[in-house]
């Protein structure tokens, strides 16, 4: 018998939110270590709004920001306004967020009015530093070999944007610069000012960009440290140098792996100082040959550094193409440092939920 195309809505149901979202949507785990970090960082986000207790309208709870950060970055959501538009109408998000179905969804303004006060407090890093202790407490981490690398991430910034330091040319169109040669030194975009032209070869255009630096640990390729800098040619290596101080131990030494672009002697000499055994990609090209010599490079451990440093571009690979960083819409390096590490916190997040899928002992 055919059935009747009716549509009757009852005005009560007793179906909850909760039996919307399969047993084992991979979302699951994600919100379940979340909420966890989040309890731990009660603390950091009542000092937040501190300043605000004495009257005014109740925020729009920071947790509830936080959870649809992350869900913009896991789902591949390009701009706050149509994350806001999924979050009124997906089942899934509201229950990830933590909104009921008859709960209102605030304005995409508040993201851009709350991104400042995230970033005072650090609320982002100590959610990304809650993921590495989570994989440190399931023995996840080897915690002494280490690999290290940098990428490009290209401004939002255009050129023609683009103006003179000591603003002779003011008086000109913003887009009239054909026949003219450009450089850091002598312009500087108006759009994003922290932003440098950089290009990644010599036979690359010079874009203006910035640089994102991360610290893997070897054993399963999850990210412990993470920064993003200005561009230029010495902030991978300098970087590099301050996330290994951050790793290194006084009474053992610890290795890490890197490409050829930090063969370099002063480098090399930092690691060393700090205990740290530099497993770097020799570049015999490099005018004066390697800074690695056959000390290092005759060790197993060397072969080994070499073959999982390349890991480390997965995270770079998902930041890419299912995280933002390929070209942020945010303006400023310590808006680009915050949705670095908050992509990152999303990546390592992921990496657990697929490693517990496959080690049910570690849940």
């Amino acid at each position: 018998m055919r059935g009747a195309d009716g549509y009757n809505e009852v005005l009560f149901t007793t179906i909850r939110l909760e039996e919307f979202v399969p047993a084992n949507h991979p979302l699951r785990p994600i919100r379940t270590w979340l909420n966890q970090a989040l309890t731990n960082m009660d603390a950091r986000f009542s000092a937040m709004y501190e300043a605000d207790v004495k009257g005014g309208r109740p925020s729009i709870a920071p947790e509830k920001l936080m959870r649809a950060m992350l869900l913009q970055v896991l789902y591949s959501i390009r701009s706050e306004r149509l994350l806001v538009e999924q979050i009124s109408y997906n089942l899934l998000f509201r229950w990830f967020v933590g909104l009921a179905i008859e709960d209102p969804v605030w304005n995409h303004s508040v993201f851009s009015k709350n991104r400042d006060r995230l970033m005072t407090f650090d609320a982002v890093t100590e959610l990304f530093n809650t993921t590495v202790e989570m994989a440190a407490s399931k023995g996840l981490l080897s915690g002494e070999h280490f690999s290290v690398d940098g990428t490009l991430i290209q401004a939002w910034a255009s050129h023609k944007n683009v103006r003179r330091k000591d603003g002779s040319d003011d008086d000109r169109p913003p887009d009239n610069w054909h026949g003219e040669k450009r450089s850091n030194a002598s312009h500087v975009s108006v759009t994003d000012p922290d932003s440098k032209l950089y290009r990644k070869s010599s036979v690359a255009p010079a874009q203006w960009s910035y640089l994102g630096h991360v610290l893997t640990d070897n054993r399963h390729g999850l990210v412990v440290n993470v920064r993003a800098s200005t561009a230029d040619g010495y902030a991978e290596r300098d970087v590099a140098a301050t996330m290994l101080a951050d790793v290194c131990k006084p009474d053992a030494r610890v290795t890490v792996g890197a490409d050829k672009n930090y063969d370099t002697r002063g480098f090399v000499s930092a690691c060393r100082k700090m205990r740290v055994t530099p497993h770097v990609a020799r570049n015999t090209r490099r005018s004066g040959g390697s800074a690695i010599d056959g000390r290092t490079t005759r060790h197993h451990g060397y072969a080994l550094s070499q073959r999982r440093r390349k890991c480390i571009e997965q995270c770079f690979g998902w930041g890419k193409t299912i995280g933002p960083i390929r070209q942020v819409m945010v303006r400023g390096l310590a808006k680009v440092d915050q949705l670095l590490t908050l992509t990152m916190a999303a990546y390592n997040l992921t990496r657990l939920r697929s490693l517990v899928a496959l080690r049910p002992e570690l849940t």
